[in-house]
């Protein structure tokens, strides 16, 4: 029951399929004399080690290639031992890339990498909306024309109505053609109390941010890697990609516009929603718009918030 198992190699003189590097074998061979006071011929024998690559001390000096590295640095601190070493050959030094690394480490040349500081965001549940604009999803999609030049698509969907509220089409979003497409949705049917989206670059930016304090909007940002916290435009996504980007094939970004509006107009007005009683967006959002104006309110829910 004590014995070697397969593939486990004798422990005095490891795997001899995996050998360690020298520097490794005479700190091992340095520790063993240390801790139990063995000649330098036993421990170098116990670990299967040359006496003579133990006692071995290079002769060749690294000053040159340090002093040259050292200025080299100086005139390009941002460089690593990679761009410093297709320099060094440029100018006609024959030096292996080994080296170069091992010398750049010595003199400390070593670049601190800057870690990319990231927002912590906290987790919000989906919430159960009881009207229209009490909150809109926004979120991209990315598609491409006949040339396999990639085009965006922004969509932005009323959480309670389930209508799309926009699908914009271009190459691009600058986080001011965002606002100036939610500003002509705000200008039809006014503002919403919330708006949730994920933490693309248009999304976090300063004229965002500014653009929703100004109009009190509540902005809830997702956790990143986290899209099922944006469920409702997500499952909106799916739709669109199944029924409109997958079985269409768009010449230009003009033809992909046009179709993808035609497809729009026929999620809202035409296309049954199951988590609306199969209903259309459309219809739903007039019913209980009739019924807040009639004062009965809005009684009605969904079963399953998710469902398309």
């Amino acid at each position: 029951g004590g014995g070697s198992e397969f593939g486990q190699g004798r422990v005095a003189i490891g795997d001899t399929k995996k050998r360690l590097e020298l520097a490794v074998l005479k700190a091992a061979v340095g520790q063993v004399r240390q801790e139990y006071a063995f000649s330098q011929r036993r421990a170098c024998r116990l670990l299967t080690v040359a006496v003579s690559s133990y006692r071995y001390q290079s002769r060749r000096s690294d000053e040159g290639l340090r002093g040259r590295l050292v200025e080299l640095a100086r005139e390009k601190p941002r460089f690593g031992y990679r761009r410093l070493h297709v320099l060094l050959r440029r100018s006609g030094e024959d030096v292996n890339h080994k080296r170069v690394h091992r010398v750049y480490r010595e003199a400390g040349l070593s670049i601190r990498r800057k870690k990319r500081k990231h927002c912590g965001r906290t987790g919000q549940r989906l919430r159960a909306c009881t009207a229209a604009n009490q909150e809109w999803a926004l979120d991209f999609v990315h598609d491409a024309v006949e040339s396999g030049r990639a085009i965006r698509v922004l969509s932005v969907v009323d959480a309670y109505t389930r209508e799309c509220l926009a699908l914009e089409v271009d190459t691009s979003f600058a986080s001011r053609r965002v606002t100036r497409v939610l500003e002509g949705i705000v200008a039809e049917r006014g503002t919403p109390q919330t708006i949730r989206c994920d933490n693309g670059p248009e999304l976090t930016c300063r004229h965002f941010l500014a653009w929703c304090i100004d109009r009190k909007i509540e902005l809830v940002h997702i956790q990143p890697g986290r899209p099922m916290q944006n469920g409702r435009v997500e499952s909106f996504n799916g739709r669109m990609r199944e029924e409109c980007l997958n079985v269409s094939w768009f010449g230009n970004l003009f033809e992909a516009r046009g179709k993808i509006a035609v497809w729009r107009r026929e999620y809202n007005e035409e296309r049954p929603h199951s988590s609306l009683g199969y209903r259309t967006p459309e219809e739903f959002a007039r019913e209980m718009s009739d019924e807040k104006g009639c004062g009965k309110g809005a009684a009605w829910k969904s079963k399953n918030n998710f469902s398309t």
